[in-house]
């Protein structure tokens, strides 16, 4: 293999191998954005004149025949590249000669991957987002059916006070928005080009650097060229952490899921199409798609450890350790995505066993609502819990109240009686705005570098 940098000689075909490692497998999904890069890239080059016009259109021709030729699986990583600046490079000097070779211009392989990374980011952080707010609004549509379905709430895994299927959504729901709206600062962050900085120490050229980010969507530009690759496992690590928070949602719904519908509760019901069965036991449903879920969870907090592991403690500039950290962003992210999509899928076919649920309303569940009924009365709340409380001990029972009447006690904004779902779904409504947003400008830019017209 002939690298990119190693000149005429053969690099030693063990240290290649070693350092190149699964690099190319990754990069893989890198390709798509390492052309829409380089398309960028010579936008900026021109405004700098350090493109001549023909050499300009020749490389935006050939650059936008090589994003056809990567979508059409015809322009790949093989084993004779080193990743998939080799691979598009080489593509594209095959076919221009001298005039590809001027594509790497004023550039690094260094702001170059972290400019692939970025847009592949966006990418990934905006279908993440949709596939969020898509969850919600299924949650909340959820919570809206059941608000009447009753059930027992839970503390310490023991019953607690009554509550209803539609408040356990509908907190799931307010939850998942809570952790869609960190996106942010991440924002913030992956919206700044990388480009013009190089090995993290710029380039003794002209270079119109906004241009270029401009060309490719990005609000601004990185200013110092330094914190390019200082940044370098923060910006992944912000990412990776916002997709565990949203983790964090998916595996206490999954777990509820889990325990709601086995036969020692049977509040909740899972749909056959989505539970799978035992190679010995006929009778078996399982929960897979929901353990599977939690369990996908903990991969991607291993994939936020890794890449806080890697980055942590390294001097300034570029190291090959950041390499490494592909892995574990697209392996997150991807985890994220798919287990978001499920749940979208999933949550819909849940069936609410109403009377399961009311029927496990009984005995210490209404104790507090019997301590409510006598502070009503006048009685001081302390004293009323000592009397309910002693009662209990000795085995008494209270009246209990009707469905209606457990409800009507609770209407308190966000309680069982009254969850305003108005509210979760204004807020709902404005994370999806602001995707729109993001979205639309972000793939106006690669339209518009792809030679494609907009939808």
């Amino acid at each position: 293999m002939k690298t990119l940098w190693s000149g005429a000689s053969a690099a030693n075909s063990l240290v290649l191998a070693y350092t190149v490692g699964e690099d190319r497998e990754w990069d893989r999904e890198l390709l798509r954005w390492d052309v829409l890069g380089s398309l960028g890239h010579i936008e900026g080059l021109r405004a700098s004149k350090l493109l001549t016009d023909t050499d300009y259109r020749k490389l935006r021709a050939g650059l936008r025949k090589a994003l056809a030729a990567v979508d059409r699986g015809r322009l790949a990583i093989g084993s004779e590249h080193e990743d998939a600046h080799s691979a598009v490079e080489g593509w594209l000097t095959r076919r221009l000669g001298s005039t590809g070779e001027r594509v790497h211009t004023g550039r690094s392989r260094n702001d170059q991957v972290a400019t692939d990374l970025r847009l592949y980011l966006k990418h990934q952080l905006l279908q993440i987002h949709d596939q969020g707010t898509r969850l919600a609004r299924v949650l909340l549509e959820f919570a809206g059916r059941h608000q009447k379905s009753l059930w027992p709430g839970y503390t310490h895994t023991r019953r607690a006070m009554p509550s209803s299927a539609g408040l356990w959504a509908a907190a799931l729901a307010e939850g998942l928005l809570d952790s869609l709206g960190g996106i942010g600062p991440v924002w913030a962050m992956v919206d700044r080009s990388p480009l013009g900085s190089a090995a993290g120490y710029g380039v003794p050229l002209p270079l119109k650097r906004e241009v270029a980010a401009r060309a490719l969507g990005f609000g601004e530009i990185e200013h110092a060229v330094g914190g390019v690759q200082n940044g370098r496992g923060k910006i992944e690590a912000a990412a990776l952490f916002w997709c565990v928070q949203l983790g964090h949602e998916l595996a206490k719904l999954s777990s509820d899921v889990i325990l709601y519908s086995g036969e020692e509760f049977g509040l909740l019901e899972l749909p056959a199409a989505f539970a799978t069965g035992s190679s010995i036991m006929p009778h078996k449903r399982n929960p897979d798609v929901f353990e599977l879920t939690r369990a996908r969870v903990a991969t991607v907090e291993g994939a936020l450890a890794t890449t806080l592991a890697l980055r942590a403690k390294l001097t300034s500039g570029y190291h090959r350790d950041f390499q490494l950290m592909k892995e574990p962003l697209i392996a997150g992210l991807t985890h994220t995505g798919a287990m978001l999509a499920m749940m979208t899928v999933v949550v819909p076919a849940l069936g609410v066993n109403k009377a399961r649920g009311l029927a496990a309303l009984g005995g210490g569940t209404l104790a507090t609502d019997e301590v409510m009924r006598r502070v009503e009365r006048g009685v001081p709340f302390r004293q009323a819990y000592r009397d309910v409380a002693a009662a209990l001990k000795q085995g008494e029972t209270f009246p209990a109240p009707t469905a209606s009447q457990l409800l009507a006690r609770r209407r308190s904004t966000g309680g069982v009686g009254n969850l305003d779902l108005a509210e979760a779904r204004r807020r709902l409504a404005a994370e999806e705005r602001t995707g729109r947003l993001e979205r639309g400008r972000f793939e106006r830019a690669m339209t518009k570098l792809a030679g494609r017209r907009s939808r």
